[in-house]
C-alpha cells in the first residue's frame, strides 16, 4: 500500500513504515475500531515508543474497515464498579494516549477514513492534522448515553471549532458530515475516499523530510497557546466522567442503545445509584 512496510503488527494494532513515518492503524474493524483494554494499552504503548525514537519523523494514525473509531466500547464486558472502572481506563489509558499525541516532538496526522466518534473523535482531534474522506463525519455522542466528552474532547474541540461551535457538538450529539467540519475547521482537508491513503502518504513524507526540532518546537508552543491545561482538563473529565458512569441516565442510554429506541433521561429528577465514596 502506497510503499508501506510492516513494521509490527497485532490482532488490534498494526504499525507501517516508510521513509521516516509510521503508520499506526487501529484493527478492530468487526467493532468499528471501538477502544477496550488491549486496543488502548497497545496504542499507547505504540504512542510513546514512537515519541522517543528519532527515527520516526511523522507519524499517522487512522483506522481499518469502514471507521476511524466508534469511541469506548460499550458493548464489552464491565469488569468491577462502573464507576472506578471508568476513573482507571481514562487516568491510566486514554488520557495518556492525548497527552502522548499532543507532547510527541513530531507531528501527527489523522487520517479519519470513516466515522470518528466518542473518543475517536477526541482521538482525531488530538492530531496535529486531521485529513478526512469525504464518507467520514465526526460525532460528540457523549451525550446520548448520559455522558460527557472525555479524551480531551472538552479543551481540544473548543480550541480547533470555538466555544458555541462545540457546544453545538456536544450538547446535541449530532453527526457532523466531514465537509461541514472542514468549514468549522475541525477538520483540515476532505478528500475523496479513494484517495486519502495516497494523500495522508504524501503529507506525511514531507513533514518527515521536514525539519523535525522546528516542528517539535512549534508544537510546544502551540500546547502553551492553546491547550496549557490539558494535563488538567483530562482530570476533570475523568472525575466527571466517573461520576455520570453511575449515573441513572447513563443507565438509560446504555439500555437504549442496546434496544435501539429513544432514551428517556430523567436527569437530576432520578434517584442516583449508591456510589461508595
Amino acid at each position: 500500500m502506497n510503499g508501506w512496510n510492516v513494521l509490527e503488527e497485532s490482532d488490534v494494532l498494526r504499525l507501517l513504515h516508510q521513509d521516516g513515518a509510521v503508520r499506526v492503524e487501529l484493527r478492530r474493524p468487526d467493532s468499528l475500531n471501538a477502544f477496550d483494554d488491549r486496543l488502548a494499552v497497545e496504542l499507547l504503548d505504540a504512542l510513546r515508543r514512537l515519541a522517543a525514537d528519532h527515527a520516526v519523523r511523522c507519524v499517522v494514525l487512522t483506522g481499518t474497515g469502514r471507521a476511524f473509531s466508534a469511541g469506548a466500547d460499550i458493548k464489552g464486558p464491565s469488569v468491577g464498579d462502573r464507576g472506578e472502572n471508568t476513573r482507571r481506563v481514562l487516568r491510566e489509558q486514554i488520557n495518556p494516549a492525548v497527552l502522548a499525541l499532543r507532547e510527541m516532538p513530531k507531528p501527527v496526522i489523522a487520517a479519519v477514513n470513516g466515522p470518528a466518534a466518542g473518543v475517536g473523535c477526541s482521538f482525531a482531534v488530538a492530531c496535529d492534522l486531521v485529513v478526512a474522506a469525504e464518507s467520514a463525519y465526526f460525532l460528540l455522542a457523549f451525550a446520548n448515553i448520559g455522558l460527557v466528552g472525555d479524551g480531551g474532547a472538552t479543551i481540544t474541540v473548543p480550541a480547533r471549532v470555538g466555544l458555541g461551535r462545540a457546544g453545538v457538538l456536544s450538547l446535541l450529539a449530532e453527526r457532523l458530515p466531514a465537509d461541514e467540519a472542514l468549514r468549522w475547521g475541525l477538520a483540515d482537508r476532505v478528500v475523496p475516499d479513494a484517495e486519502l491513503d495516497a494523500v495522508t502518504t504524501e503529507l506525511a513524507l514531507r513533514l518527515a523530510a521536514g525539519p523535525t526540532r522546528s516542528y517539535a518546537a512549534t508544537k510546544r508552543a502551540l500546547n502553551a497557546s492553546m491547550l496549557p491545561g490539558l494535563a488538567e482538563q483530562l482530570e476533570l473529565e475523568t472525575g466527571l466522567q466517573a461520576e455520570l458512569a453511575v449515573s441513572a441516565d447513563h443507565e438509560e442510554g446504555i439500555a437504549a442503545f442496546g434496544e435501539r429506541r429513544p432514551a428517556v433521561f430523567r436527569g437530576f429528577e432520578a434517584p442516583q445509584p449508591a456510589v461508595a465514596r
